[in-house]
């Protein structure tokens, strides 16, 4: 016989009766289900538990075993699906995998026809070692997986069947079970997919889980069980509830039931067409976040410093408010090519981020089409009244404002020239218009009700008109107490004080200093927008809570969740009263000092200097304010540089300054600039004015 047919006949033999490695059969990816070696040792003969494997890696230190050791679990999480970088538990504890790699060694994760995933059971062989105190298995390469059905990982008879818009309503902790489209993935930081849109039966929801979402592509028809909830950052859910926001709308994904994995059209026709403006306007009691609106919007991409932000903002060219990102801007690259456009953009409020001053929606865009808009010059005055010409008036008036009001609109943007608006009132006894100087000028006067008819016209187009309706009220109607009781009041106290408008506050969104002949308090508005109806001198009544902005005995007092009950208008000067008149020696006591110090305000005299240091790329510029010998100093609070820029010009001069002492942030003492007295008068901080 020939030695090489007796040589094929001798390995046909030995497969035939011995068990060797390799004559399995292998899935996909270079896995089995039953690997074995010569001695007739199954898979699971090698494997060792995971509390094995993190005794050896401990064992091993940060050096590594010398060897490959095989462990099988369930995987818990996928946490970067591009590397398989993954963690798996069993009965004994839980391994962070660091990337996954095929049986040869030769394909990574992300390039898997056929990848495991939260839920499945794989079998991994690799080194064990110990990275920054933690086990890990450095590299694993898959000897075999199992996905596991969704009956094995929950019990579906527990998930009621549900349309998305019943899931939106169902109450909190509902287990459900919905159906519908992937339409646009969410991502959390390092580009990582957390969540995703999901719409059908004209609705739609987020679903979060990361695991699931590193599973879906848009445009896949998908089946999801999960629980409703209501998601709210941690650290905001005091000044959400405050406000009745519940939070954004969610179901969290428990199980992926069934995914077509192939790509479906997303019908968003059912969207409901709203304005921009109408969206940021929704009381944030209304369970909006993640319905998905047809807006149209300009988009504004603006620079930062390390990050982006996208606006869409409604077609004055302001109202809006900017995307939602963990990504610094880097997930909204893609709206680039629309910069500076107006286009028809599928918009979600997808939440709302909570401060003390408010909650102000933060959007999602899930679909952006250029259609080339045109703006339709018949609509042009309406939409003058909606955006100029409407929203300069209160409701109510205590006091005359002899207001200055619009009587011509143009727009560059929408491509108009010109609306002229004239205004009548039915009782001119309580309202009334008079022209000065080809001015018009605003009135209100006897205590009544008035409906005011706002016309705008347009070339040769039909004129618009809105009617609006002011209640002029008399202030003494009004009960009110002076600034020192709101300071004296005990915390969580509603109290209503009457001031002059001071001065902005830095770093503070829709805050203020009222001051009067008995103390300074700072203010925080309830809706931060409300400032742009008030000014610096204006007499006010504001009512709201007595308050500490954060935990601590000697955080910032002030009157929070407030609103102007009434404006007596004026350009009144403050009072200094209540101010201290002090030496920087005395300012640097009450500095130290334990007591609360942040309803003091302070006249002295000091030198404004700018330091600057750097931090890699990243330049840090901060104000500080120095004796005059410079040998002591105190830091101004502040969120940027821009924030302080207007006293650039006085900076290292010895001038007379008024000081107030904040701490909003709770971590001690700083300043905050009321004023810089010169001797054509003061420099006022205008801050948020």
């Amino acid at each position: 016989m020939k030695r090489g047919k007796f040589l094929k006949l001798l390995m046909l033999f030995l497969c035939l009766v011995l068990p060797l490695t390799g004559c399995g059969k292998k899935d996909d990816q270079g896995g089995s289900s039953q690997s074995s070696d010569t001695t007739g040792t199954t898979e699971d003969d090698k494997t060792i538990t995971i509390a094995q494997a993190i005794q050896l890696a401990q064992e091993a230190g940060e050096a590594g075993t010398a060897e490959k050791h095989q462990v099988k679990g369930i995987i818990k999480q996928v946490s970067k699906p591009m590397y398989g970088e993954m963690t798996i538990e069993d009965e004994t504890g839980s391994l962070f995998i660091y990337g996954v790699y095929s049986k040869d060694e030769q394909t990574r994760y992300d390039a898997f026809e056929d990848k495991p995933v939260a839920g499945d059971e794989i079998t991994l062989l690799g080194k064990l070692k110990m990275y920054k105190g933690s086990p890990e298995m450095d590299r694993g390469y898959m000897q075999s997986f199992r996905h596991v059905p969704v009956d094995e990982q929950i019990d579906l008879s527990q998930y009621a069947q549900k349309t998305i818009a019943e899931a939106r309503d169902i109450a909190v902790d509902s287990k459900v079970k919905i159906s519908g489209t992937v339409a646009h993935i969410v991502y959390a930081n390092g580009m990582i997919p957390q969540g995703f849109y999901l719409v059908g039966d004209n609705a739609s929801i987020y679903v979060y889980d990361v695991n699931i979402s590193a599973q879906v592509s848009v445009g896949n028809n998908v089946t999801i069980a999960g629980t409703k909830t209501y998601w709210i950052l941690d650290s905001e859910q005091s000044y959400a509830e405050k406000y009745g926001y519940k939070g954004m709308c969610q179901v969290v994904a428990d199980a992926l039931v069934s995914n077509d994995k192939t790509v479906n059209d997303i019908d968003l026709s059912w969207c409901e067409t709203k304005t921009v403006k109408e969206i940021i306007n929704t009381p944030v009691t209304e369970n909006i976040t993640t319905n998905i609106y047809k807006v149209n919007s300009l988009i504004k991409k603006v620079p930062g410093n390390g990050f982006v932000n996208y606006y869409f903002n409604d077609l004055d060219g302001t109202t809006g408010s900017y995307t939602y990102t963990s990504n610094n801007g880097n997930d909204f690259s893609w709206l680039d090519q629309y910069h500076g456009k107006i286009c028809t953009v599928y918009l979600s409020p997808i939440n709302c981020k909570s401060q003390n001053g408010g909650c102000i929606f933060r959007f999602m865009p899930v679909k952006v089409v250029d259609e080339n808009f045109e703006f339709d010059k018949s609509n042009a005055g309406e939409f003058a009244i909606e955006y100029y010409a409407a929203d300069q008036f209160e409701e109510t008036y205590s006091a005359d404002p002899a207001m200055e009001v619009v009587t011509s609109v143009s727009s560059e943007l929408l491509g108009f020239e010109n609306v002229t608006i004239s205004y009548t009132s039915d009782n001119v006894e309580s309202v009334y218009f008079e022209t000065v100087d080809n001015k018009t000028i605003f009135h209100a006067n006897k205590a009544g009700l008035a409906n005011v008819t706002i016309t705008a016209t347009y070339g040769n187009y039909e004129a618009a008109t809105r009617k609006i309706t002011i209640i002029v009220t008399n202030l003494s109607d009004i009960e009110y107490e002076n600034v020192a009781y709101a300071i004296n009041a005990a915390d969580d106290t509603t109290v209503t004080i009457k001031g002059i408008v001071t001065s902005g506050v830095v770093n503070q969104k829709g805050a203020f200093y009222l001051t009067d002949e008995t103390g300074i308090i700072s203010v925080k508005l309830l809706n931060a927008t409300d400032i742009e109806s008030i000014y610096l001198g204006n007499e006010i009544v504001v009512e709201g809570v007595k308050d500490h902005n954060k935990d601590g005995a000697t955080s910032q007092v002030l009157i929070s969740s407030a609103t102007v009950v009434a404006n007596l208008y004026g350009e009144h000067e403050y009072s200094t009263a209540a101010f201290k008149s002090v030496t920087f020696e005395e300012f640097a006591t009450d500095m130290a000092s334990a007591d609360n110090q942040t309803t003091s305000a302070y006249i002295l005299k000091g030198k404004l200097v700018q330091v600057t240091s750097k931090q890699g790329s990243y330049t840090n510029i901060t104000y500080y304010l120095y004796n005059e010998d410079g040998t002591e100093s105190y830091q101004f609070y502040s969120g940027s540089a821009s924030q302080y820029a207007f006293i650039d010009e006085y900076l290292d001069q010895v001038l007379t300054l008024e000081i107030a002492i904040c701490n909003w942030n709770g971590k001690g003492n700083k300043l905050c600039l009321i004023s810089i007295v010169t001797d054509s008068g003061k420099i006022l901080n205008r801050t948020n004015f």
